[in-house]
């Protein structure tokens, strides 16, 4: 019998890698596959409001042209000083697209724009929904939040986004410092894709 699959529908070789250390050991022998595992297609606008709304619109365009179950993940970064921003825009708050240095350009500015902001007013949240569509047409969301601080600078080489910005609450150093296998345990997409396990475990039977 062969494995079953899932697909996740992103070409961020860093966002699946973590998808991949998360859900293998969740679901024994599952093969997890990116985009780039089939022919380019044009991904669609993701222009809801929400991370769940996003997270979806992903999810159905992937299943449509793959034929088989497709995750999706829309996640970011709200700051309680910037009025829960960026938000649903937290990949494209600078304008600059993620192949262009986009990561790099995102933290300055938001760097830029909390620099008068004190200690105790730099709270924040990582937060993921999780979108599961199948080809029977269920579709299922789940969600994950990390709540901490945005730091003054950037520290550590790991993850991604602005995992360098970021402390966990209960944490020293920014998720970009963390071991793979800590960060998971305690991310927005970790226990987004942890709630989701049992029921990926369920569709692929």
């Amino acid at each position: 019998m062969s494995a079953p699959r899932v697909v996740l529908a992103s070409n961020n070789a860093k966002k699946l890698a973590e998808l991949r250390r998360i859900l293998e050991p969740l679901v024994p022998g599952i093969q997890v596959l990116g985009l780039g595992d089939f022919p380019a297609y044009d991904e669609p606008a993701e222009t809801e409001p929400t991370f769940e709304g996003n997270a979806l619109i992903k999810a159905r365009a992937c299943l449509q042209v793959t034929g088989l179950p497709s995750l999706a993940d829309d996640s970011g970064l709200c700051v309680d000083a910037l009025n829960g921003m960026p938000g649903v825009l937290s990949a494209r708050w600078s304008g600059v697209p993620r192949s262009e240095g986009g990561d790099a350009a995102n933290n300055r500015l938001l760097l830029s724009q909390l620099s008068e902001v004190p200690d105790e007013r730099r709270t924040a949240r990582f937060r993921c929904a999780m979108a599961l569509c199948t080809p029977d047409g269920r579709e299922i969301v789940e969600q994950g939040e990390m709540t901490g601080r945005i730091l003054a600078a950037e520290h550590g080489g790991g993850g991604f986004g602005y995992d360098p910005l970021f402390a966990a609450d209960g944490y020293d150093v920014s998720t970009a410092e963390l071991p793979p296998a800590e960060k998971d345990r305690i991310s927005h997409r970790g226990k987004a894709l942890t709630a989701m396990a049992p029921v990926i475990v369920e569709v692929l039977g």
